[in-house]
Order: structure tokens, then sequence, then C-alpha cells
């Protein structure tokens, strides 16, 4: 009998990858199921879908809404696009960079930040993102995936104070 070690990895993509699911569907399975697409993954999923491992590799990092780390406890995703900036979002990121302290991510890629691949973990995360389909209510943000529109820098205050809250509310309950 051969000695052959199932890792982790392997059992997350055998539960993912089912015949007739796409590269992009068991990707979104695994982060949904994780939090993030942990980078050990990239071969066996290769392997299963008898792609390159710079294929699967490839997909992850052109599209924004993966990531290879877990993600931060407070998520801001700010729009960047010509609506929102036209309405302000640049004055806006100034704003939250300052006040938080954090940065967002140098685009590299397609455009897109994946500030968790440059930082680690945190409790704060910033992202550009280029289209909420708010463009009516600009500028957008999202805070851990809820949508916020026509933000000022004194909602911003107010929305992540609460966000900050409600993490500090469930560390005292665990």
């Amino acid at each position: 009998m051969d000695d052959i070690t199932v890792t982790p990895a392997d059992e997350l993509v055998r539960r993912h990858a089912q015949p007739g699911r796409t590269l992009l569907a068991i990707l979104h399975a695994i982060q949904d199921e994780t939090g993030f697409i942990p980078p050990e993954t990239v071969v066996p999923l290769a392997k299963a879908l008898n792609l390159s491992r710079a294929e699967v590799h490839g997909v992850i990092t052109y599209y924004h809404h993966f990531r290879t780390s877990p993600p931060a406890a407070v998520t801001v995703q700010l729009c960047r696009a010509e609506a929102c900036r036209s309405m302000g979002s640049e004055t806006l990121a100034q704003h939250v960079e300052s006040s938080t302290g954090c940065r967002f991510a140098q685009q590299h890629g397609h455009g897109h930040d994946h500030p968790q691949e440059q930082e680690g973990a945190s409790l704060l995360a910033l992202e550009s993102v280029y289209c909420l389909g708010q463009c009516a209510l600009s500028p957008t943000m999202t805070i851990n995936g809820t949508l916020h529109a026509k933000v000022t820098p004194q909602k911003f205050d107010a929305l992540l104070a609460a966000a900050m809250a409600s993490i500090d509310g469930a560390r005292e309950v665990a």
C-alpha cells in the first residue's frame, strides 16, 4: 500500500472540485468556507482540473475578490472609479488613510489591490475597488460587505466606529 498523505488542502479541494464545476466556482466555494484561498490549494486544484499551477494562480490573482491570506477583521472597500472620483472619493480616501493610520495597498497586476497579501491578517484592511454599481449615490464603499452610499468623512468615521465596536463586542462574548 502506498503511503499517500492527504493534506487539509487536498481535502478542501476534494470537497469542492466536483465534476462540472468551473475553477471560478470552486475558488468561490473554497473562499466562502475558509475566508481565503490557501496557497497550498493551488497544486491540488491544478491536478484536479488538469490545469497548470500558473493557470490556477493567474485566476486567483487576476480577480480582486480572491484573497490568499485570512481577511482583516474589518475590510473597507472604497470605490475609486470615475463617478465616485468626481464626487470626492479621493478626498475621502485621504481622510480614511489619515484617520485610520492604514494605507490603501499599491496597485499591481490588473489594477486590483491585495493588501492582505502585503500586510497579513490585521484588524483593518483598506481596498480600492472599481465600481460598486451605485454611481448615482457616490462616493460609495463597503464595510465588511455592507454597501454605504454618499459617504462623507463624518459618515465614514461613524460607520468605522460601529464596525470596530461590533468586533470588540464579539471578542468580549467569545
